[in-house]
């Protein structure tokens, strides 16, 4: 049954959503991957990249329950959860109106996550934690199937930092390159025009395949995946025992989504995203794609497969080009920030490719360019 669900879910929601948004692949199969692990995806990076309208459409294919707020930091947890029912306040009953709101349904968006006020933070700790909702008394039981969110810029503060270790996945979502465009055009125009029809997958459909889950055998990648735990932390990255434990339900969301009942090398791909920051996603890349290169598998996830070859040697010169244009004089705040950005994307490039001394120079100057930008 399982085997079934899945390609249903591949045929009907996860293909058309990728030939609706122009390359935006990775961000497709992460989201399906949060939904059958029961985990919640991160998305960093700026407006206007389609965040949002990937999650709607995904939960409309789905027939799932929809909800998305953009926070601020006058935001009101009445504004996320529902007001107080005043009418039975008047009785003495603190009761919520939770219609239309984040503790009805099944898949959530939360933009500009990081604006979130202490009130709401509190209450979106024991959500993404335990699918509960709590006030005063009263207790909701959260139908919650995956929790998503977006900002361009990633937390500072300590409190901010907790809710953001809640969030298992982390993907850079940027802006599409130029040649993309006539593309994004298209695809966009037709998107207008016609919105998703519900695919033969549902939210329940979602929920058995997660259930299935929890019978996936793990022992086959048990002992090489302890080895990148530890080499995952050696490049920085905070990888706390709690993630490590919680990482193997995407390791068997994975497997779940390939049909297989057992966890393979090949799944190991779910590390790329368990960054903390964006100068640690290209060097993360890098461990993760040399472990993939050494277990090819004809039953691998497609994130695992997919690699992208890029020229070394074009890579360099476009690095010299940046060099260049970061020792000039006179730069504006802006101008900078705008080369930050070339050279991160660039860093994330050299991590595709082959050579591995080429790839390892190409990220060592990337970042000690980005050190020297600030």
């Amino acid at each position: 049954m399982s085997n079934e669900l899945v390609q249903r879910l591949r045929k009907d929601v996860v293909n058309p959503l990728k030939n609706r948004f122009v390359e935006r692949d990775e961000v497709v199969d992460l989201i399906a991957l949060a939904a059958v692990a029961g985990e919640h995806l991160f998305l960093l990076g700026p407006p206007g990249t389609a965040k949002s309208a990937l999650i709607r459409q995904f939960a409309l294919a789905v027939r799932g329950r929809y909800f998305e707020y953009m926070l601020t930091r006058f935001s009101e947890p009445n504004e996320v959860f529902g007001p107080v029912d005043i009418a039975r306040l008047r009785d003495g009953v603190v009761a919520t109106v939770t219609s239309g709101m984040l503790p009805e349904a099944e898949f959530a968006f939360l933009d500009e996550l990081f604006n979130a006020n202490s009130a709401i933070l509190n209450n979106l700790l024991t959500v993404l934690n335990e699918r509960v909702f709590r006030r005063g008394a009263e207790t909701h039981r959260l139908p919650l199937l995956a929790l998503f969110s977006a900002s361009n810029h990633l937390p500072e503060d300590d409190a901010l930092k907790a809710l953001f270790d809640r969030f298992l996945l982390r993907c850079h979502v940027d802006n599409l390159r130029r040649e993309a465009m006539p593309r994004l055009l298209y695809a966009g125009w037709e998107l207008e025009r016609a919105p998703s029809p519900a695919a033969a997958v549902s939210a329940d459909d979602l929920r058995a395949l997660a259930g299935s889950v929890f019978n996936v055998d793990l022992d086959p990648v048990r002992e090489l995946y302890t080895e990148m735990v530890f080499k995952v932390r050696d490049l920085g990255i905070a990888l706390s025992d709690r993630r490590a434990v919680k990482v193997l339900k995407l390791l068997a969301a994975s497997a779940v989504l390939c049909g297989r009942t057992a966890a393979e090398p090949s799944d190991l791909w779910v590390l790329r995203y368990v960054w903390d920051r964006a100068e640690q996603i290209a060097p993360l890349r890098a461990l993760v794609q040399g472990v993939l290169e050494q277990h090819p598998s004809a039953a691998a996830h497609p994130r695992a497969a997919a690699v992208e070859r890029v020229d070394g040697e074009e890579l360099a010169r476009q690095l010299d080009a940046l060099e260049r244009e970061a020792e000039a004089s006179g730069k504006t705040l802006t101008a900078l920030a705008l080369l930050r950005e070339r050279v991160t994307d660039l860093t994330d490039r050299a991590a595709w490719v082959a050579d591995e001394a080429g790839r390892n120079h190409l990220l060592k100057r990337g970042g000690q360019l980005l050190q020297r930008l600030g």
